[in-house]
């Protein structure tokens, strides 16, 4: 579809409807956490890391409950957060676009109102979906009037626990290093915030010169006119190749290691308000039963990813066929499959992310104390599922759980809001449909627990509290005789006075 050119008219009125929303539902609610100040040092309340779609809606579910003393670190530059900008290559979203994703259930922040307030409504009811760099575009609009303190180019280099219940942050932005107190810590890292990319084992000790990760920076433009080979039969691998063939790769190989290339999408079939709300009180075995049946299934490509990649007539597409071997041959690659073997120049792995903690030294400290569900949970018979063996177990608010109970009890004021926490919460941590009920139960609990920290000075505060509602001179005493006096009255006897 062609867009015309955007009302900035029209979104600056949605931006006055916001704000009187806002208004009338007096939100944000006023501060309220007391403020802590350790050896001179202001103490953040929570300290929420990535600052993509996860992280903001986490901010904004926080600053509506009334945390305000928060602060939102992201390495990337601004507008750059997450994957929209970066590695997501579709052309639009995979989503339906009226899903109301971070909006928190106000209309006015939808996306959809941010697309009819700038190209109105007849434009909407022909757009298919989201367009991927508009979905970018209007988190960074979300950000700007929803006022989230999100600091760029800062990494979070080192996460240290301190024995009066704080968190040390070591952060690194440009050549500056500094540190930070925090009491609450919020990962929202995103596909590979518990890891990295995934990628398989016969590509160890392969020249990167030859290949790439479908999550990685990749120069399309340098593949014009070579040979690509993809591996994978998922949405990332079918936009990695559609890029490289729009690119002009003279020849695209699909490796898929399935017969087929699946076709339903399960678990948005049975999408549903008791899903979202209803996975997390399932019985364990019950969430293994669900997830390890919708992983083995797999998720299909979309089909307009599908389509994008079939247009080309030197694209090809091999099912049923694994990599057997890889070997790099002169200035070329040579990939053997069941059905043959096969030269490229370029490979890329759209083999997805794993947990691994080996991966994220800020982790370094907590990694051995993290319980994970294999810690713990019986896996079924014939249900042997690595992704979810190595899922984290989490707390009802997204906190990490003891391996070793008091061990290391700052675990659980640090929060995993990112795709590992599927098993324990269900989808409200990664993707768009739910992640405004994902972000509610993580504030919530955070808010819980801040409140209960700080028993001590809100009773304190209650004992002080002072401010009288009702002066004394909205009434009179019937029985003060002094009242009656000076008002020149004579009172009546009591029934007792008169005998």
């Amino acid at each position: 579809m062609t867009v015309t050119t955007p009302g900035t008219a029209g979104l600056a009125a949605l931006e006055e409807r916001l704000r009187q929303d806002l208004a009338w539902l007096e939100l944000p609610s006023k501060p309220w956490v007391p403020r802590r100040v350790v050896d001179g040092e202001g103490v953040v309340d929570v300290v929420i890391i990535g600052g993509g779609m996860a992280g903001l809606v986490a901010s904004a579910m926080l600053k509506r409950l009334g945390v305000d003393n928060q602060l939102v670190l992201d390495r990337a530059p601004a507008g750059h957060e997450g994957p929209w900008a970066t590695f997501a290559r579709m052309r639009t979203l995979r989503s339906p676009k009226e899903l109301t994703g971070p909006a928190m259930g106000l209309p006015a922040l939808t996306f959809r109102a941010f697309y009819e307030a700038q190209y109105g409504r007849a434009a909407w009811e022909i757009l298919d979906r989201a367009p991927r760099q508009m979905w970018m575009d209007y988190l960074i609009w979300y950000r700007r009037v929803l006022d989230l303190p999100v600091r760029n180019e800062v990494s979070v280099e080192r996460i240290h626990a301190r024995s009066d219940g704080l968190f040390t942050l070591g952060l690194r932005g440009g050549d500056r290093s500094r540190q930070l107190l925090a009491r609450q810590v919020v990962l929202a890292t995103g596909r590979d915030g518990l890891g990295g990319r995934y990628l398989p084992p016969l590509a160890d000790g392969l020249d990167p010169r030859f290949w790439a990760h479908s999550a990685d920076a990749i120069d399309f433009a340098g593949l014009r006119g070579r040979r690509v080979a993809v591996v994978g039969a998922g949405a990332s691998a079918m936009d990695n190749a559609a890029v490289a063939l729009e690119a002009g790769a003279a020849r695209l190989d699909l490796f898929i290691r399935r017969p087929d290339i699946p076709r339903v999408n399960k678990f948005t079939g049975i999408g549903s308000q008791g899903v979202v709300h209803g996975f997390a009180g399932l019985p364990d075995d019950w969430k293994w039963r669900f997830l390890d049946y919708t992983l083995k299934s797999q998720t299909p490509p979309p089909r307009q990813s599908v389509r994008r990649v079939s247009a080309y007539p030197q694209a090809h597409f091999h099912l049923g066929s694994p990599i057997q071997n890889l070997v790099a041959a002169d200035d070329r690659l040579v990939v053997t499959t069941p059905k043959g073997r096969y030269e490229t120049d370029f490979i890329i792995f759209g083999t997805g992310f794993m947990v691994d903690f080996g991966l994220r030294p800020e982790l370094a400290e907590f990694a051995p104390h993290i319980r994970l569900w294999h810690d713990r949970f019986p896996v079924p018979a014939g249900m042997d599922n690595p992704e979810l063996e190595h899922s984290p177990d989490l707390g009802d608010s997204f906190e990490f759980l003891e391996r070793v109970p008091g061990a290391c009890p700052m675990l659980s004021r640090l929060h995993c809001f990112n795709y590992p926490a599927t098993l324990s919460h269900g989808k409200l941590s990664g993707d768009i449909p739910a992640i405004s009920e994902g972000a509610d139960r993580l504030a919530r609990g955070i808010v819980r627990q801040l409140f209960v920290d700080d028993r001590e000075i809100h009773f304190t505060n209650l004992q002080a509290f002072a401010t009288p509602e009702i002066l004394g001179d909205e009434w009179s005493d019937s029985d003060d005789e002094s009242v009656h006096q000076a008002a020149g009255e004579t009172r009546v006897p009591t029934i007792e006075q008169a005998g």
